[in-house]
């Protein structure tokens, strides 16, 4: 297939198309790179399978946090004393070698931002405006419902889950909107900007929809082991460390070696660090949740539960509003995957910072990767299905549109 030929890629196949007719930030190129990436050769192509377009590391995802479980579940039986030498050395009211997961796990996520595009995206206020409301008002607010609809009589996971709702996604949203041809330059803004908004705001959040929130409503508060000082330095350190060095390592990288090198060649090296990462740190966790675990495997599935309706809910509401506030397929597709997706790392790190490794709120954290993956995965089929009925005429519309399963799934086993 040639670097043109993918249904990605249509705006750069119609010159013909009037510039006025083309989506705001279409012709954007990246600052410092010559390449259109519109018509970039490693731009996804939706004519082939979702699954196969994933790397084998992301592709099947679900089953190594599974296979991260089993065996933590396993340490946990056969290695007597594993807590109190996980306990040993702490950093805060976190272990080291829990504290070093959630470092690994978040630094090459947060390497991959573009922070100097934000100036090419911001001009777009009802991106903005949108992408911004639907984050940090919609998307908090509504899983402080179907938290309390769904676990009324479990505070612990309650709260774990409104600790989700209250991290943004920053990470394999960037993945998802790529497969589903949203807007790259524009996912990659929204992320740092994202990022930066949880350091300044995070805490504060919590503490809203913890305390103040449900004392207006009659509802029980968190209890007194919570407080905003130990989000806020749960966030300053899971995510304000690895945030700077990710910025550092970025500018640095650039300036030494240049844009080509640190993306196409650092970059890949750095990113498979993050599922180690989140992979470890899952083992400990399952290590020492094991027997919360297996006694109650129905507080699981009615974790999961909430958690599904969520993501169903935030990617159809954002992507219709999208449509109605006259974006383009591919931008409101980067707003709906953004304000799907959620920061798991960030809300493993301040459940254990804050509740505890072994409290009923990391456990909340620590299910949601395993249901975020497969969910996601099929609102990339929703949205290319979805593509050519919401947005007829769009530009920025993938050709083919509608994917197999059947095809997808066959293309996953050949491609081992």
């Amino acid at each position: 297939m040639g670097a043109l030929d993918g249904p990605c890629r249509r705006l750069a196949r119609d010159p013909a198309l009037p510039r006025d007719a083309r989506p705001a930030g279409s012709n954007l190129l990246l600052a410092g790179d010559r390449t259109d990436h519109r018509t970039d050769p490693d731009r996804p192509d939706p004519a082939e399978p979702v699954a196969a377009r994933l790397s084998t590391l992301d592709r099947y995802l679900p089953v190594w946090i599974i296979a991260a479980m089993v065996l933590g579940l396993l340490l946990g039986r056969l290695v007597p004393g594993l807590d109190k030498a996980l306990g040993a050395v702490k950093i805060g009211e976190v272990s080291l070698p829990i504290a070093i997961g959630l470092l690994v796990m978040m630094y090459p996520v947060l390497a991959k931002v573009r922070y100097a595009e934000t100036d090419r995206v911001t001009a777009d206020r009802r991106l903005m405006g949108l992408s911004l409301v639907l984050n940090w008002v919609v998307g908090p607010a509504l899983m402080f419902a179907l938290a309390w609809l769904f676990l009324p009589d479990l505070p612990a996971y309650r709260t774990g889950l409104i600790i989700v709702g209250l991290a943004r996604c920053i990470a394999m949203v960037l993945i998802w909107n790529d497969l589903a041809c949203g807007d790259r330059e524009a996912a990659a803004v929204l992320v740092a900007i994202n990022s930066v908004f949880q350091v300044v705001a995070f805490a504060a959040l919590g503490w809203f929809y913890l305390q103040v929130l449900p004392g207006w409503l009659g509802l029980s508060t968190t209890s007194v082991e919570f407080s905003v000082g130990a989000i806020a330095v749960s966030v300053l350190v899971f995510l304000g460390i690895p945030l700077v060095a990710g910025f550092v390592t970025r500018v640095v990288g650039e300036r030494r070696r240049g844009r080509e090198w640190y993306e196409g060649t650092l970059l890949p090296r750095l990113g498979p660090w993050a599922l180690y990462g989140l992979l470890f740190t899952i083992v400990l966790l399952f290590a020492l949740q094991g027997d919360a675990i297996t006694s109650r495997p129905w507080d699981v599935a009615r974790i999961a539960l909430p958690l599904v309706a969520y993501f169903a809910i935030m990617f159809g509401g954002s992507l219709l509003a999208g449509r109605g506030a006259g974006l383009s397929y591919a931008r409101a597709t980067t707003v709906a995957f953004t304000a799907a997706g959620n920061n798991f790392e960030l809300a493993i790190a301040v459940a254990i910072g804050t509740f505890g490794v072994t409290s009923g709120q990391a456990l909340a954290g620590v299910v949601g990767p395993l249901i975020e993956v497969p969910v996601l995965v099929g609102l990339v089929y929703v949205s290319l299905y979805a593509a050519p009925r919401l947005f007829p005429g769009d530009p920025t519309l993938p050709r083919r549109s509608t994917l197999s399963p059947a095809s997808a799934s066959a293309s996953a086993r050949s491609s081992i």
